[in-house]
């Protein structure tokens, strides 16, 4: 019997070890995710909560990283708060997602990279903030995007040719940033779009022939930066509604004032839009800078 005891430990031993071995090989991020998260005073449980709307409700303070563990999330709505701080980099965690709107807050610093891995997104609003960098090449993930809104912020560089890859999208609003470079051809792939606004940026270089393929578009701005050269001819071919509704007094926008545009002016940019604020009829072309021109 006395020979059994040592056998009976060593087996003991062993247990405990291929136990320990077990535990170890469990994911660390499965062991701490929570079951229930905590938001500005509020408990929401994690495996339930597939909708939040906290909007217009004066929330304060930064976004708490632990959103990130609400996996099961499709629509996240925060807009028309007081939040303030950088968006965290956890957001890219809710895969779900489908509509993310954290517009008309006091946001500052990047976008971050990991909203790149929010490829299920139709409506992503950032707009009316205070975020600055570039916008991101994996912006071009997004390809089921039909609502991307990051305009009023204090956005810099290039727009990124991965914008393309965005063909399902309905409305781009880049305005209001301090953006530079050239528009990228690649946003002639975009022709699904009815709106498209970049003015108010620093973007120079001509107006590239491709954005002739936007026949859908109805709301079309690209005044107030710094454009030259030649407008493209086939800019004639877009939405006839376009025109139309410029031209003849209803409130599409179709305005290219405040370049450094070159005549000739293709003929059916002569006319007018009404202003959707006076109701005024100004003039597509504008005013230009002409200066650079030539004889």
């Amino acid at each position: 019997m006395d020979r059994l005891y040592p056998l009976l430990f060593l087996s003991l031993l062993i247990y405990w070890g291929c136990e320990d071995k077990k535990d170890d090989n469990t994911p660390e991020e499965v062991e701490n995710t929570p079951t229930e998260v905590t938001l500005w005073g509020v408990v929401y449980s994690v495996k339930d909560t597939d909708v939040l709307d906290l909007s217009l409700l004066e929330l304060t303070g930064p976004i708490p990283p632990e959103i990130g563990y609400l996996t099961n999330l499709t629509s996240l709505t925060l807009f028309y708060n007081q939040l303030t701080g950088e968006i965290p980099p956890e957001i890219g965690n809710l895969t779900n997602l489908t509509t993310l709107s954290l517009a008309s807050n006091q946001l500052t610093g990047s976008i971050p990279t990991e909203i790149g891995n929010l490829t299920n997104l139709t409506n992503l609003q950032l707009n009316n903030n205070q975020l600055t960098g570039i916008i991101l090449a994996e912006i071009g993930n997004l390809t089921n995007l039909i609502n991307l809104n990051i305009s009023n912020n204090v956005l810099s560089g290039s727009i990124p040719s991965e914008i393309g890859n965005l063909t399902n999208l309905n409305y781009l609003y880049l305005n209001d940033n301090q953006l530079s470079g050239s528009i990228p051809s690649e946003i002639g792939n975009l022709t699904n779009l009815t709106v498209l606004d970049l003015h108010n940026n620093q973007l120079t270089g001509s107006i590239p022939s491709e954005m002739g393929n936007l026949i859908n578009l109805e709301y079309f701005r690209l005044d107030h930066n710094d454009f030259t050269g030649l407008l493209p001819e086939n800019l004639c071919d877009l939405n006839e509604s376009v025109f139309r509704g410029s031209i003849y007094g209803l409130t599409s926008y179709l305005t290219f004032s405040y370049n450094r545009l070159c005549p000739p002016y293709p003929s059916c940019l002569r006319g007018t839009y009404t202003d959707g604020y006076s109701g005024n009829q100004i003039p597509i072309i504008g005013n230009q800078d002409t200066s650079n021109c030539g004889d």
